[in-house]
This record gives C-alpha cells, structure tokens and sequence, in this order.
C-alpha cells in the first residue's frame, strides 16, 4: 500500500470517527425533543412545541441499539421507511414512517412512542385496547439493513461463483483473492475438524451463518448508511440464527446422538432419571447460549462507544471547556474500542460458526468400536 493511500484509508478512518460524536449530538438532540412530544401525544396535546430537555445519556444509548421506523442520515435528514400494521379490526394499513414527523405527530390513529407504533383516540390520547389489536410488520432499521447485507452476500458469491466457472484452475484475483482464504479457514478449520467427513453437507449453512454475521457485524460498525444497524445486536435476529442451528442439529442427530441424550450407555437406571432430563435440558441450553453470546457481545460493544461519545455532551452540559477536553479522550477511547471491535466483529462470527459446527459433529458422529 502506497503512502497516499495509507493516508486516504487514516482519514477515512478518522473522518467516521468525527461524524460518530456529530451524530450522537444530532441525535441527543432530537430525542430530547422526540421525548417531550411523544409525552404530548399520550396526553392528547401534540401541537404544543416541546420543550428543551437535559442530555439523556441512557435513551440514546439504548435508542442507538435499538430499532426504529427511519433510518438517521445526516442532520435534521432521515430516510422514512414504510410502516406496515395489521389492525384486526380497520385491516391492513400502510403508509410512510414519515407520517409521524419522529414521534411529534399522530396519523391514521396510530402515533409513535418509544419507536413503537401505538393506538390513539381522536384527542390523541393512549389507547391500550386498539394498541393490544395491531400487528406491526414495518420494514424497520433492522429490517432493511438485513435486506441490504443479503444483497450484498448474494452479489458478492454470485460474482466469485461467475468467476470461478469462466477463470477454471487459474489462480484467483479480486474478490475471489478475498473471499476464498475466508471460505477455506471455515472449510478447514471450523467443518473439518468439528464434523469430520460429513462437513460438506453443512457447509453451505456454516458459510452463509459466518459471512452473515461477519458483514453485519462490520456494517454496524459504519456510521453512516447502509451502516450503523445493530442488526446482530438484536435478539431476534440472534434467536432465529440459534434456532436454526438448533433444528439441523435435531433433525441430523443419529441413534447414536439420541441415545447418549436419551438413555446414557452403561449408566444405572436410578442415575438415568437425574442425568436424561439434564441432557435434555441440555438441547436447548445450546441454542440459547449462542444466542445470549452474539446479542450480548456486539450489544456492548455499541453500549460502550456510545457511553464514550455521551461523557463529551455530559461533561458540556456543565462546561464548555469540560466537554472540549473530555472529547480528546473519549475521541482515543473510541479509536481503541473502533480497532477492537473490528476483531470482535471476526471472533463472534468465528465463534457462532464453530460451536455450531461443534453441536451438528456431535449429532452426526458414529460410534466408535473398540
């Protein structure tokens, strides 16, 4: 790498840095405010202007990590996404996020609080009746964030597949240099030695759970769009990924498998009425903990740069000059914890990967006879 590239990738790379406190500032900002008027509209009185608030340090954290109906771009610009609801009783009704103006108005009956869509009457009160009837599938933050880093995967494997069938036994060059090292590691070091012989048939999954997590993970690192989601921080998401590994492995797992679980070899049946239900126990105990593992990891993760970017408007609050020189250190903090999420990023999609290829060698394993 030529020293003026260095010097573009170091700008780039502290640039990003920069915007982050910019946009937490934005973004306090106007949660302070989205704050006060949702207030207004349980209270029916959301045409008043809302009144300024203190920083909440703790709200935007878990706003930043949360998901919503709009999508932050710059200043006062988000990008409205489509709000979809399904009312048991008024039917199907779609119309934009940007209906809601952040939370400041009410349409169609439904208002937005706490990035939840809501019922209200005609004096735009609260009503927990008609809000228990609606079924919200909008295409949030997540939801959209998830369709592009999908996009992205199918496109970059459809490209290097193309390659790979016009480029037969030449040496690889571009995204297939980059993404082929990737795909051994996970054939070699993860399905081999955690399946055995049987890993091709679950490379397929393995690869696609590691670029997934791998993409998003880095994606919620970006600042700005198509970035900054907290896709794989969101436990569902997590849930489904957990659950999905849970079902191949249930559906995969031999006699052998089934009758270690079920009725331990050569175990006395007193033991077997404490030791089978803790087995069982154990199936689902699996899925669980890599769900917790990936949701808690890049959840704090996220918690953590943004209570670094908080301390500079916690401390201005007090003093301009407080907030100027707690932003030099928040600013090196947030470098350090930048360059080891980047890590984090890799690891945790290592991790999910290898410990479910470790579950589904398990089921598919024979016995060994002696």
């Amino acid at each position: 790498m030529s020293v003026k590239a260095l010097l573009r990738l170091t700008s780039l790379m502290f640039g990003s840095l920069f915007m982050g406190p910019l946009m937490a500032q934005h973004e306090g900002h106007d949660h302070a405010q989205a704050t006060h008027a949702q207030a207004h509209v349980a209270s029916g009185t959301a045409g008043h202007a809302p009144a300024a608030e203190k920083f909440n340090a703790g709200k935007l954290i878990m706003d930043h990590i949360g998901d919503e109906h709009g999508w932050h771009l710059w200043g006062h610009t988000s990008l409205p996404l489509p709000v979809i609801l399904y009312d048991t009783q008024r039917g199907l009704q779609v119309f934009s996020s940007a209906r809601f103006d952040h939370g400041h108005a009410t349409h169609g009956g439904y208002a937005l609080v706490d990035h939840k869509v809501v019922a209200v009457d005609a004096h735009g009160q609260l009503d927990e009746a008609a809000t228990k009837r609606i079924w919200d599938i909008s295409i949030t933050k997540n939801v959209l964030s998830l369709f592009i880093s999908l996009a992205i995967i199918l496109l970059v494997f459809i490209s290097v597949a193309r390659a790979y069938s016009r480029r037969v036994g030449q040496a690889p060059t571009g995204l297939q240099n980059l993404v082929e090292p990737i795909i051994l590691f996970v054939r070699d070091d993860v399905a081999k030695s955690a399946i055995g012989h049987k890993y091709e048939k679950y490379m397929p999954y393995l690869l696609t759970a590691f670029f997934f997590i791998f993409l998003n993970n880095l994606m919620g690192l970006v600042p700005f769009f198509p970035g900054g989601a907290n896709l794989t921080g969101n436990i569902a998401v997590t849930l489904v990924l957990a659950l999905i590994t849970f079902v191949i492995v249930t559906v995969n797992g031999n006699k052998h498998y089934w009758g270690h679980i079920l009725a331990m070899p050569g175990v006395p049946a007193w033991v077997l009425a404490i030791l089978t239900p803790v087995e069982v126990l154990g199936m689902f105990l699996k899925p669980f903990v890599l769900m917790i593992r990936l949701f808690a990891n890049i959840t704090a993760g996220h918690i953590i740069a943004l209570s670094f970017f908080s301390l500079i408007f916690v401390f201005g609050e007090t003093n301009a000059g407080a907030g100027y020189g707690v932003s030099i250190m928040s600013l090196a903090f947030t470098v350090f914890m930048t360059m080891l999420e980047l890590l984090v990023a890799f690891i945790q999609a290592y991790v999910f990967t290898f410990l479910s290829a470790m579950y589904i060698g398990a089921a598919v394993e024979e016995p060994q006879h002696h």
